[in-house]
């Protein structure tokens, strides 16, 4: 097998070629590993190369799993491989002790005979919805290299669009698997909560608000790949019922005609891109030329106050990651500053605040409930633009300069518990989320949701729209983003070579 007929495969069909002999495990990743080489200087996907540990695997056997014998990456956050560092895209965490066990969906991917080799990069921490670590440097768009890929699983994304592998491990805690599928013409579910573990290393990944997953090139691989992911492990402190039907049987199943709303007003009441606003009403239309019937409507919800929510969700988590990495030896002043500065504003957070910012996660599944009773789904753009361009949304180096200064002093923090820097907070929420406004929902409100590759801009950037059922209802996603593959097919629109 040559790349290009590798390039033609997606891993279910990969897996059916080994299985049959006509290809070895072997080939496979000399293949990807070669392909790797040629992207890696032009697109960073890959911070930490395992290929010993591949090496290894094969040497051992792939096993007779549904996907045996398919290379594939995981990604630099949450997603533990036992002998090899956690980065979470940190110079801090990248020099603790390697963890001593696998996550479970990373156990669980092995176990179904996939073979991997490689960690995928990832902003720090997970934080952004673009990947620009400063400890490993960024992941560039094929499409375009000049542009973000998304983020949080950037690196994933670029390793599945540029051809590295067909499917590629991410996880999503603010639309972290949905926002780089939609930068780079790709599938990206985020499942529902509970539906994969996180353990053992952890019970809930940010209260709960992440969700392990892949990105992929086809739906069925997406469907699998939850197969091989879903189920319960000891000690989940939430868990789903299995579904009636495996998810890839559940592609084969009729889908009925759904009621679907949607809305392309960012939830923020920051302006949307016009090519944003046309994925949307493209959608629309396609879905009623299938027979769904599709309605303007939008969840009784503030966005801003989910947004302020969302922000808050960090203030809890970063400073906790920060003191877990010093406590086995790092040190904070290896975290980049705004990841410290986001840790100062968290740690003058008092707990009532918090709290209250976690109870209000029930306001919003309760409004977003209130649609899914009048309707299936959910449609919004993924993304309120295209792709943005390296560097967009950070904040301005003079602001930037002064909050560290007013952080170093301990000022910040003494202006945080008064309660003057809330317009500052709120700033920073609305800056951080302007591009990026429509993925948060799901998260906050434990529900699944899916992009799917349906538009491409007048420039040629692929630009995603999002669907979000209600909670559990991950089949009903993939079983409609099946058909909109049948109706308007992505598998072989490919960024330039």
């Amino acid at each position: 097998m040559d790349f290009a007929t590798y390039r033609c495969h997606d891993a279910t069909s990969l897996a059916a070629e080994v299985a049959a002999g006509r290809v070895s495990p072997k080939a496979l990743l000399d293949l990807a590993l070669a392909r790797l080489a040629e992207v890696q200087p032009a697109l960073n996907p890959v911070c930490r190369l395992m290929d010993a540990d591949a090496r290894a695997q094969l040497a051992r056997g792939v096993g007779s799993g549904p996907l045996a014998g398919v290379p594939t990456l995981i990604k630099d956050v949450a997603q533990d491989y036992a002998g090899q560092p956690t980065g979470w895209g940190s110079r801090a965490y990248a020099t603790l002790p390697p963890p001593r066990q696998h996550a479970h969906a990373v156990r669980r991917l092995l176990e179904a005979g996939l073979v991997v080799f490689g960690k995928t990069n990832a902003p720090e921490l997970g934080l952004k919805g673009v990947t620009d670590p400063q400890a490993y440097g960024p992941s560039r768009n094929p499409w375009d290299p000049g542009r973000t890929p998304g983020g949080s699983s950037g690196g994933a994304a670029v390793a599945v669009a540029s051809g590295v592998v067909p499917m590629a491990a991410g996880n999503d805690g603010g639309g972290s698997l949905r926002i780089p599928a939609a930068c780079c013409g790709l599938v990206g579910l985020k499942p529902s909560r509970g539906r994969v573990s996180a353990g053992p290393a952890q019970g809930e990944v940010w209260f709960g608000a992440c969700s392990e997953g892949v990105i992929s090139r086809s739906v069925r691989d997406t469907a699998l790949a939850l197969d091989i992911l879903s189920g319960p492990e000891p000690g989940d402190p939430v868990t789903l019922p299995a579904p009636t039907l495996p998810f890839v049987q559940q592609l084969r199943s009729p889908l009925r005609r759904l009621r679907i709303a949607w809305c392309a007003d960012s939830p923020i009441g920051e302006p949307v891109h016009d090519e944003a606003r046309l994925a949307v009403e493209r959608a629309v239309a396609l879905l009623r030329g299938l027979g769904h019937s599709v309605e303007a409507a939008q969840p009784d919800i503030d966005g801003r106050a989910l947004a302020n929510s969302y922000l808050h969700l960090y203030f809890g988590q970063v400073p906790a990651a920060i003191a877990n990495a010093v406590a086995q030896g790092g040190r904070e002043e290896d975290f980049e500053p705004m990841t410290r500065l986001i840790a100062t504003l968290g740690r003058a957070t008092s707990a009532q605040t918090l709290t209250q910012e976690l109870l209000r996660w029930n306001n919003y599944a309760r409004g977003l409930a209130a649609l899914h009773a009048r309707y299936d789904l959910y449609l919004t753009p993924t993304l309120a633009s295209p792709p943005v361009r390296h560097g967009t949304g950070d904040p301005p180096p003079a602001q930037l300069a002064v909050l560290g200064a007013l952080r170093a002093s301990g000022l910040l923090a003494l202006l945080k518990r008064a309660g003057l820097v809330e317009g500052v907070i709120r700033q920073m929420a609305a800056d951080s989320l302007r591009h990026v406004p429509f993925t948060q929902l799901a998260n906050l409100t434990g529900t699944p949701a899916i992009s799917v590759p349906l538009h491409w801009t007048n420039d040629g950037l692929p630009l995603g729209v999002q669907f979000v059922a209600a909670p559990g209802e991950d089949g009903l996603l993939l079983q409609l983003a099946a058909e909109l593959e049948t109706a308007q097919p992505w598998f072989n629109r490919l960024p330039p070579a």
